[in-house]
């Protein structure tokens, strides 16, 4: 009677051990169902924006106007105007004049807001005597058209600037006008200008009325030729459509980091065929990237 008890007893503790146990998991179960709770989704990656450059107030300020939603940051004598075209994320850089302001600016503006592209804007010189004052000129190349090295000479035997010879700087680590490395970079630099701005830019060229489109290379350089046989000279030697003094710095750089680019360029003045200088240039052609730019906009969304 005593063994029949006791398993009794052990019987009966298991099932009040059983028992709390169900009770317990039972319990946690519902108070997990009655937790609050909130699902926080992955965010998505911002979109790159589209960088857009212009040396002075007149070749930057009515692009920056077209913004929505606009903010101006300062760096160095960069402005950057911050908005939106068609909702898209655009960054306008006013670099200032010349080839140092524009490599900084690029350089900060890369390095600040990570564009998808860079197109550096805004007017020049002609090189080229077909070209007329309005046209617009697509850099298909770039270079700079300062870097010389020149001959030796002694003292008395005068200046040949024909007889110079082009230096690129990015041809080695070592120095560009002696010893060993200097040789090799007796060579003209051209940056090439991005296949796909290019095409889209001459698929909108007839939508342009003050003139023509065309593909053609773009030298830079702080300087401002008014000798006809030197610029005919650039023009023979480094097939130099337009001169101006921005563009291949700013695609030294975007090449450095890796960023698409294309410089595109108004006639304002060709002196080799009587051309005036005309300052209202400068608003067609930001009026003329400002197409670019919203096409390249609308075919992200497709």
């Amino acid at each position: 009677m005593q063994l029949v008890f006791n398993h009794y007893t052990r019987f009966s503790a298991i099932i009040t051990l059983l028992a709390l146990f169900t009770h317990s998991v039972w319990a946690n179960t519902q108070h997990v169902h009655t937790m609050k709770r909130v699902e926080v989704a992955s965010q998505n990656a911002p979109l790159q924006p589209i960088m857009i450059q212009g040396p002075m107030p007149i070749e930057a300020e009515y692009f920056a106007a077209l913004l929505d939603n606009t903010t101006t940051e300062y760096s160095g004598n960069a402005v950057f105007y911050k908005g939106t075209l068609d909702g898209y994320p655009i960054v306008v850089a006013k670099t200032g004049k010349g080839l140092e302001n524009t490599a900084a600016a690029t350089a900060i503006g890369i390095e600040r807001y990570h564009p998808r592209l860079i197109i550096n804007q805004g007017t020049s010189g002609g090189h080229d005597p077909s070209l007329k004052v309005g046209d617009i000129v697509l850099g298909e190349r770039s270079i700079n058209a300062s870097n010389f090295k020149t001959p030796k000479l002694a003292q008395g035997e005068g200046s040949h600037p024909f007889n110079w010879l082009p230096m690129d700087l990015m041809a080695s680590e070592g120095s560009a006008g002696e010893g060993s490395s200097a040789k090799d970079a007796e060579k003209l630099r051209y940056y090439l200008g991005d296949k796909q701005l290019i095409n889209l830019a001459l698929s909108l060229a007839k939508q342009y009325k003050r003139g023509n489109v065309v593909k053609g290379t773009i030298g830079s350089g702080n300087f401002w030729n008014n000798e006809l046989d030197r610029i005919a000279w650039l023009h023979k030697n480094m097939g130099t459509s337009v001169e101006e003094m921005e563009t291949a710095s700013a695609a030294q750089i975007a090449h450095a980091y890796h960023v698409p680019f294309l410089g595109i360029r108004v006639l304002s003045n060709n002196i080799t065929n009587h051309g005036e200088y005309d300052p209202t240039t400068a608003k067609d052609c930001q009026a003329f990237v400002e197409k670019v730019v919203r096409a390249y906009i609308s075919a992200l969304s497709e």
